[in-house]
């Protein structure tokens, strides 16, 4: 377990890789830290849902959320343009590999790989909420990013022009409602920029 808990800390000093490329500053957000916004918006999503009635596993959320990206532990952070290059496959077929070794000394019962599956394939409503989260997580940094002066972001809002998060009835419409929220707060922003 130890050296798994240690391979993991990498994930703290890992830069995200989409804001070096377009000139920030090392350190503007660690694979960790989008990890804990993630699952902190995954929670509250969640949270959300149940509250509407919607039948949400929150503990199956919440994990799904903290091991979404462990593979970059050994892969890095891949920006999106690296798809282009490498291709979706071989990409999904690297992070899985990395995934399942970096769980290979902790997953006994495979539940990390299971979980991990899901998330991928977005098979439960669980791991659909946790893309959602990771997206939406997104555009909040980004947001934060632009109100602390950031310009040249405009390529990550592409995400939010069509998301395709599967999601129906309460779900969806809670996961909409914080969209538009974010987006409504960009263009406040940029009205009085």
């Amino acid at each position: 377990m130890l050296s798994t808990l240690i391979e993991l800390q990498r994930l703290k000093g890992l830069d995200r890789t989409g804001w070096t490329l377009r000139g920030l500053p090392n350190g503007t957000e660690s694979v960790a830290a989008h990890s804990f916004g993630v699952s902190a918006t995954a929670m509250l999503l969640a949270d959300r849902c149940i509250a509407h009635g919607v039948n949400v596993n929150v503990e199956k959320v919440m994990r799904i959320a903290l091991l979404h990206d462990w593979a970059e532990a050994r892969v890095g952070d891949m920006p999106r343009t690296a798809t282009l290059y490498f291709g979706a496959a071989a990409r999904k077929q690297a992070e899985t590999a990395a995934f399942l070794d970096v769980v290979s000394g902790v997953d006994a019962e495979n539940s990390y790989a299971t979980l991990y599956d899901d998330y991928e394939q977005r098979q439960s409503l669980e791991a659909r909420l946790v893309k959602a989260a990771d997206v939406l997580d997104l555009l909040i940094e980004v947001l934060a990013l632009e109100r602390a002066g950031a310009r040249g972001l405009d390529e990550f809002w592409e995400v939010a022009e069509k998301p395709e998060f599967n999601l129906e009835g309460a779900a969806e419409q809670i996961v909409q409602e914080l969209l538009e929220s974010i987006l409504k707060s960009r263009g406040e922003l940029h009205r009085n920029v």
